[in-house]
């Protein structure tokens, strides 16, 4: 059996490693242990989804969620399964049959309106999701205050590190990189021929 302490990551880390540890052959069955109800319900879309039965325990401010393999269950971290969707709530759609990823808008260090670091936790997690997509996008280009996630220091920078070794092109607006005087960790600058080209290119356009 095996265990994973994924107390005070964000969605969908949870989902994901869950998954990914249930797809090892010698493996029956994992123990994760998250602190929001958000994450058990999570996890249970996900186990139903795959077959896998589902139980949990709460101890103080934390859960105890144990999934077992069942008859059903997926035996790969990356097989295209519809429950993956409402578990991992990224709203994003895969056309199966396309060779290209989409290209990635992103024009806002945050996601959505509201509580400002609430929607900083958010966009973090949007860029996790991104290294979980099958094909991976083809660009993820950064504008306005965008561009802060990919500057030193950003907890997003890992992520958009693996969807470069991926083969995915991270860029960042250069106007805006000069106006908010930020320096580079991951990616390249591009003028705004080049995100034109780009996104009058792509096959799918996601915008945030």
């Amino acid at each position: 059996m095996g265990f994973l302490d994924m107390r005070g990551q964000p969605c969908p880390i949870p989902v994901v490693n869950a998954k990914k540890a249930l797809a090892e052959q010698d493996l029956r069955a994992v123990v994760v242990l998250v602190d929001n109800i958000v994450a058990v319900q999570n996890l249970e879309k996900m186990a139903k989804g795959t077959g896998c039965a589902f139980s949990y325990q709460e101890d103080g401010a934390s859960f105890k969620v144990s999934i077992t393999k069942g008859e059903g269950s997926a035996g790969s971290p990356n097989s295209e399964d519809e429950s993956l969707q409402p578990a991992f709530g990224s709203g994003v759609s895969v056309v199966k049959d396309s060779n290209r990823g989409p290209v990635v808008l992103i024009g806002s260090d945050s996601m959505g309106k509201g509580d400002e670091g609430l929607g900083k936790l958010l966009i973090k997690g949007f860029i996790f999701s991104l290294t979980q997509l099958n094909p991976a996008p083809e660009a993820v280009i950064f504008f306005n205050s965008g561009v802060h996630l990919t500057m030193e220091g950003a907890n997003t920078v890992p992520d958009l590190k693996t969807l470069e070794e991926n083969g995915t092109s991270v860029y960042s607006c250069g106007t805006c990189v000069n106006f908010y005087k930020t320096t580079l960790a991951v990616g390249s600058i591009v003028d705004m021929m080049t995100i034109t080209n780009h996104l009058a290119r792509a096959s799918r356009i996601i915008t945030i």
